[in-house]
């Protein structure tokens, strides 16, 4: 048995368990003075020493795709070419001086000069001149049309997610309904029994046939964000229908809308130069890339510029409208980033 009195120094075994299981007291003073002598030493050649750590602050889903799209070229060169296409379809005035409908056969069929720089069709109606005038209705069905099947599509696809019930039976087997039926032929055969060819009436039958998908989308996004805690939470407290589905699950749901809506965008502008192109969509004298197209189909192999023209701006505006979905549906899409 160890003397009690004996010197810890000259008892290793004692020294080993003392320092073993001993807690020494932090000196704080001492730490702090070593924490501002080492960032002092490096306040002049290297970084400052955080003293904690700097929490950022929360962002929501609308701020977070922001974010996204302004570091994506593909948006901004799309943003730019739909901004001056917009420019070009509401004061055409600016571009050109020509009216598109000021036609005269002697001047058929030429190439381009300083006088007409795209040349003339076969009726020598002057092709850079309704080039930039044929914006206007082909922008205005695309845009309206959209906005139309949006609108109809989002109010009855979150009436029948958010209700269920009937509701949802009943639009479930009207929207089989019309999937049954191919866009394009529907619209042949709606529009040649109207026997009318302008602007609204194209609008019109666009959105008839393409709310269904769009109220199929947005029923979806309704079931999903109704069934979200937040919604539970929300309704236990008190809130209504109208402030739950405007307020909670309206600006969580609406992102999937956004994005097919500006896809589709491009797509109604193509399906109307298709509609006028075979004869059933717009007619003259409204002026549109699509009845372009299929005057400059009779002379193409003599002046392939009567169609290379329209077609370059109808690809254009139709890219740019499907590029920016594109870059909207990866600001929107979590799994995508």
């Amino acid at each position: 048995m160890p003397d009690q009195n004996t010197d810890p120094a000259d008892d290793p075994m004692g020294t080993e368990v003392h320092s073993a299981f001993a807690t020494p007291t932090p000196n704080l003073a001492s730490m702090e003075s070593e924490q501002l002598i080492e960032k002092e030493q490096l306040g002049a050649d290297g970084p400052e020493l955080e003293i904690g750590p700097e929490r950022e602050k929360a962002r929501s889903l609308w701020q977070d795709a922001w974010r996204d799209l302004r570091g994506n070229w593909i948006f901004w060169v799309s943003s730019l070419v739909i901004l001056f296409l917009l420019v070009v379809a509401i004061a055409p005035g600016l571009f050109t001086s020509t009216s598109p409908l000021a036609c005269n056969l002697s001047n058929s069929l030429q190439g381009g000069s300083s006088a007409h720089p795209f040349g003339t069709d076969n009726q020598g109606c002057d092709i850079y001149s309704r080039t930039i005038h044929g914006a206007r209705a082909s922008i205005t069905v695309g845009v309206f049309a959209t906005l139309g099947s949006v609108v109809v599509g989002a109010v009855l696809g979150g009436l029948a997610g958010f209700f269920g019930g009937w509701w949802d039976a009943i639009l479930s087997r009207i929207t089989d309904i019309f999937f049954g039926i191919p866009l394009l032929l529907g619209a042949m055969v709606f529009l040649t029994a109207i026997n009318s060819h302008s602007v609204w009436i194209v609008v019109a039958f666009l959105v008839i046939l393409g709310w269904p998908q769009i109220a199929r989308i947005a029923r979806g996004s309704v079931i999903t964000a109704k069934q979200q805690d937040y919604v539970t939470a929300a309704r236990a407290l008190g809130a209504g229908n109208s402030r739950l589905m405007l307020r909670h699950i309206l600006p969580n749901a609406v992102a999937p809308i956004i994005v097919v809506g500006t896809i589709a965008l491009g797509s109604y502008i193509s399906l109307e130069a298709t509609l006028s192109f075979l004869g059933v969509g717009l007619a003259p004298p409204t002026v549109s890339w699509g009845i372009d197209l299929s005057n400059a189909v009779q002379v193409f192999r003599n002046a392939p510029n009567t169609l290379f023209y329209p077609a370059a701006a109808l690809s254009i505006t139709v890219l740019a409208f499907i590029m920016l979905g594109d870059a909207v549906r990866e600001a929107l899409d979590p799994k995508l980033r």
